[in-house]
């Protein structure tokens, strides 16, 4: 038995999120029913990070066990024969039988981006937010850098969260601005349930005018969600990396390189 790791990327418009659900077709259900049908056994896929129907990525990370004798390695190529196109193994290795890809420690990033002109592009219309009326991003980015560090993020999350921490580490938060397309880029330790859509709703309305930079250290402080600004689009989001901290250096577990590609490099062959 051994536990492979999978570096998966997607294009989440027609899924229903990452986790497997009755009736509607995600991305783990996708990949459990081909890993079944080609291992010819029962397959647990366990998912590091439950991306929310229409949500993308470029590198999420999944583990499953299997008695294969396929090399960890190879996983990749032999599942992207019979994968759809809008899922892609990027990679695959082995790692240690007990690494659970949520219980260890990570910085994950997401981006969130926004196409901002007079008229949508159709060529990018599933991957962003399309906003027509002109945004100070000089304002979004300062309105960005009051969620950085260690805050309780009650307020920047759904009401229907059911997990009772609220405290999450932000180490970097910024707007950039290139042509007509601004990208919100956020890294954490972790994220609640709609919690970068809801920030970058909030964003957007500071720089739309109708908050103040300054606010959103005025919401973070109270706690309350209806102080904050709506959930912005599922399609303008888009898991980019998530990276390991490697605390037992016995172990040599996937880790994320500096081409800054969202793929990660496994010491484990």
């Amino acid at each position: 038995m051994k536990r492979v790791l999978l570096e998966v990327a997607y294009d989440g418009t027609k899924y229903s999120g990452w986790q497997i659900q009755q009736n509607s077709e995600t991305v783990s259900g996708v990949l459990t029913k081909e890993l079944e049908r080609l291992l010819g056994e029962e397959v647990l896929i366990i998912g590091a990070s439950r991306t929310d129907a229409g949500v993308h990525a470029m590198g999420n990370i999944c583990v499953f066990d299997t008695e294969s004798e396929i090399p960890a390695d190879k996983f990749c190529y032999v599942l992207n024969r019979s994968l759809p196109e809008d899922i892609v193994i990027q990679r695959s290795c082995e790692v240690p039988a007990d690494f659970h890809p949520r219980k260890v420690k990570c910085r994950k990033t997401y981006e969130y981006r926004i196409w901002n002109a007079d008229f949508i592009q159709p060529f990018n219309r599933r991957y962003t937010h399309f906003v027509y009326k002109k945004l100070d991003t000089a304002k979004m980015k300062e309105a960005a850098s009051y969620i950085v560090g260690t805050h309780d993020f009650t307020s920047f999350c759904s009401i229907h969260t059911v997990i009772p921490d609220h405290v999450r580490t932000i180490y970097e938060a910024d707007v950039t601005e290139e042509g007509n397309l601004i990208t919100f880029r956020i890294t954490g330790n972790g994220f609640l349930y709609n919690m970068v859509r809801i920030i970058a709703g909030t964003l957007i309305q500071v720089g739309l005018g109708e908050k103040k930079p300054e606010s959103v250290k005025t919401i973070l402080e109270s706690l309350n969600r209806e102080n904050a600004g709506p959930t912005a689009p599922a399609k303008g989001l888009t898991l980019m990396r998530i990276v390991y901290e490697n605390e037992n250096k016995k172990q040599d577990l996937p880790s994320f390189d500096d081409r800054n590609d969202g793929c990660f490099t496994c010491g484990l062959r």
